[in-house]
């Protein structure tokens, strides 16, 4: 029996109405409805510690699905700085939109119970990355763009690598200052997008960026700074990365898959292929967490299927005709 259009009309418009407010807690947005990611509620850079050193003074708080909280584990990672900051995967909770603990952490459940311990505004997110201070009992910083500075200056065993060295300061400025915009926030742009207008300035842009670093790397490669890899580097790797799994699916994202730019399939390749890189990207997780959790953009919560990431990775691009 075909639905009345009557009732067609109604359940649209009300739909409409109750994604709206959804995404208001999910996604803010301007009075043109573009995308803008909330302040987080430590974004100020701290000193580094003078007990930096101490093993397991600090904890780095991270979750799987989270490219914020992903390009932190990188420079964990790539500076080798386990024996002084332990990790701590946080595991989301789809039905109450939280991140919380495997097992309690410092006496708390969730993380939103760290950050009011913490003295976090009232009002403000408890979201990932977090570092921890032992010491302090309190959290730190939250801001992945800081945090990465930060991360980079601790003390780290010989032979760790510089991801900002002094000579490629300029460029590693720009490029991070592009792909933040363009790119890392970019593609939520894209997805949270509350107009048809607000998504096509963030879609263009994406692309744009995309091809500008294409070029960069093409002609300049193998890293986008210097002979190797570099915190400009990291920044568009966490985004990237999913870009197949998640962005250009779920986000709409999908003008032209990776393969078109085969200079940045190549270096996302090589990058995966850094020591350590491999075990900080869970392609399962990442498709369960933004399908099953982001309710108004995938109200089923169906999990599809998606592209093996070792292919993507380890595979050579297959052009199609643009």
């Amino acid at each position: 029996m075909p639905i009345p259009p009557l009732v067609v009309t109604a359940v649209r418009r009300a739909w409409h109405c109750q994604w709206r407010q959804l995404m208001g807690g999910l996604g803010p947005a301007d009075g043109e409805g573009n995308y803008r990611r909330p302040a987080g509620a430590f974004a100020v850079l701290p000193e580094l510690p003078a007990h930096a050193a101490t093993p397991g003074g600090h904890v780095l708080i991270v979750g799987r699905s989270c490219p914020w909280a992903h390009r932190t584990w990188l420079v964990w990672t790539l500076r080798q700085l386990a024996g002084s900051i332990d990790l701590l995967v946080v595991e989301p909770d789809p039905e109450k939109g939280r991140w919380r603990f495997s097992e309690p952490f410092e006496g708390a459940s969730t993380l939103i119970e760290l950050y009011r311990r913490s003295s976090s505004p009232a009002g403000s997110r408890a979201t990932v990355p977090a570092l921890y201070d032992r010491r302090q009992g309190r959290i730190a910083c939250n801001e992945s763009a800081l945090l990465i500075e930060l991360l980079n200056r601790w003390p780290a065993p010989e032979g760790a690598p510089d991801l900002a060295p002094s000579e490629h300061a300029e460029a590693i400025r720009h490029w991070r200052g592009r792909f933040q915009e363009a790119v890392n926030d970019g593609v939520y742009r894209c997805g949270f997008a509350r107009t048809q207008a607000a998504y096509d300035r963030a879609e263009a842009a994406l692309f744009d960026a995309l091809a500008d670093a294409e070029a960069e790397l093409a002609v300049r490669g193998p890293w986008l700074t210097g002979k190797a890899p570099s915190l400009a580097d990291v920044v568009l790797f966490a985004t990237l990365i999913r870009l197949e799994m998640v962005y250009a699916p779920l986000f709409g994202c999908s003008r032209k898959p990776l393969a078109h730019f085969p200079a940045l399939w190549h270096w996302r390749a090589r990058l995966y292929g850094w020591p350590g890189v491999a075990a900080t990207c869970d392609a399962e997780a990442w498709r369960r967490d933004y399908f099953g959790a982001l309710f108004p953009l995938h109200p089923s919560g169906i999990v599809p299927a998606g592209p093996d990431l070792a292919t993507l990775v380890n595979g050579s691009p297959t052009l199609a005709p643009p």
